[in-house]
């Protein structure tokens, strides 16, 4: 929905100028930035510091990649397999694969009072989704600025309120992990049951959600929330994002709380506010949080169809959540409703969306299914799991959500180094992944119309 000119003709300037300071395009570099540090993770993980017991290389690098991502499946348990240091390392893995490291380099370069070159300046607006080159800074601090404080205000209250059942030092650490992991949408957790024991405590499942939910609206719409204070001066993007997600997950808690209430593989034995509390976070975790609060293995099989959808849909764009992107749903279905309609513009909160968007969002659909479908065929081939299990497992993986059935450790090891390989893609954006396998080229032969038939 942004205007793509100025960041096409900043693309054409660096065509232009020669050699620069960064020679790979700007989707390389940011794929090699997030492998550098899984690299690092996986050789930090591998010291006797980190552990309480000793690791194996790839379930080293297996974990590195799932924080790096902000996924959340494991082969281990970091609440007992890893040392209070090597948890720590997690959360700073997550922080650095949630915000993304591209904030981290922009904000040193600005800080050391270095010129960024104009190809960094296109990594940079690839990264942060902008169309100002005058804007890369103020957005870099921004997100540290607004990230650190919600967290860190989060973390004040939590401690709080769980010291009143454990030592205030077991609090904090508690908090500051817990929360760390919401609002990156990583979804590793301190105890074995993820978050299934807090769900009579609707007060810490609350905070909890609306970390995920802060973290999954993305930081163009918590920024023009933050300048504007109103709802009428909010840009149509913002207004389409927050409706949309209040919309998802209205109807998604009361759809899965509808479909288990009965379960007793799940809530039905819990009180009626526990259940709402379990039904609540799970659907708002679901949108690649990757915490549960009821037994993903015993859900019926539309409750895990419903949370498989609202995996592939994700968050917001420039968000720590991953999936294809609300934004980018909605657009899809605005684009069917104006075809239904016979108009010739797909049109939002009236205003008019390019041609341009509607296709990318058709490619980034199309090619997060393809690499779904590649991935599921892949662990098939590999694996004998129960194929509900397998389909939830590369959902997770490919929108980098980290909910499974139990699965991840069972797996052989080429099924497990496919799930690291959608892990990486699912967090860079498929989209990304194709472009940056890819030279774009601009073809000047133009061909005439042909028909095809459709539907």
């Amino acid at each position: 929905m942004l205007r793509s000119k100025p960041l096409k003709r900043l693309r054409k300037s660096v065509a232009r100028s020669g050699p620069t300071h960064l020679p790979a395009s700007p989707p390389i570099v940011l794929a090699m930035g997030f492998l550098a540090l899984i690299m690092l993770g996986t050789l930090l993980l591998k010291l006797p510091w980190f552990t309480r017991t000793p690791i194996s290389w790839f379930e080293a690098f297996f974990t590195a990649t799932s924080a790096v991502t902000v996924t959340g499946l494991t082969v281990i348990e970091p609440g007992s397999v890893l040392s209070v240091p090597g948890q720590v390392l997690l959360t700073v893995l997550v922080q650095f694969g949630g915000l993304g490291f591209v904030t981290f380099a922009v904000l040193a370069a600005i800080t050391l009072g270095k010129r960024i070159s104009l190809q960094q300046q296109v990594l940079a607006l690839e990264a942060f989704n902008q169309t100002s080159v005058s804007r890369i800074g103020q957005t870099a601090f921004s997100v540290l600025k607004i990230a650190f404080t919600i967290q860190g205000i989060t973390m004040v209250w939590l401690t709080y309120w769980w010291s009143r059942h454990m030592d205030l030092k077991q609090a904090a650490y508690e908090a500051y992990f817990h929360v760390t992991m919401a609002f990156n949408h990583a979804g590793m957790g301190l105890y074995e049951d993820s978050l299934i024991g807090l769900t009579h405590d609707p007060l810490s499942i609350i905070t909890l959600s609306m970390m995920i939910i802060i973290g999954g609206l993305g930081f163009p719409v918590i920024m023009d929330i933050l300048q504007k204070k109103r709802w009428k001066r909010l840009s149509p993007y913002s207004k389409i994002i927050l409706l949309g997600t209040l919309f998802l997950n209205v109807v998604g808690f009361l759809t899965i709380w509808v479909f288990e209430y009965k379960n007793p593989n799940t809530i039905a034995a819990l009180p009626w506010v526990e259940q709402a509390t379990a039904s609540w976070f799970q659907i708002v975790s679901s949108r690649t949080a990757g915490f549960v609060t009821m037994d993903a293995v015993g859900m019926r099989d539309s409750s895990t169809l419903l949370i498989m959808l609202y995996m592939f849909i994700g968050g917001g764009s420039l968000s720590t959540a991953s999936g294809i992107k609300l934004g980018t749903f909605i657009v899809l279905l605005a684009a069917v409703v104006s075809y239904l309609r016979h108009r010739e513009e797909v049109v939002l909160m009236h205003r008019a969306i390019p041609p341009e968007t509607v296709q990318k969002s058709l490619s980034l659909v199309l090619t997060t299914f393809g690499l779904f479908f590649f991935g599921l065929l892949f662990i098939t081939i590999f694996d004998n799991q129960p194929f509900r299990s397998v389909m939830f497992e590369v959902m997770s993986a490919i929108t980098t959500t980290g909910m499974s059935f139990g699965i991840t450790g069972e797996l052989s090891l080429p099924s497990k180094f496919m799930l690291t390989i959608l892990m990486f893609a699912g967090r860079l954006g498929p989209l990304t992944l194709v472009y940056s396998l890819a030279t774009r080229r601009r073809s000047r032969i133009r061909y005439p119309e042909g028909h095809f038939q459709v539907g």
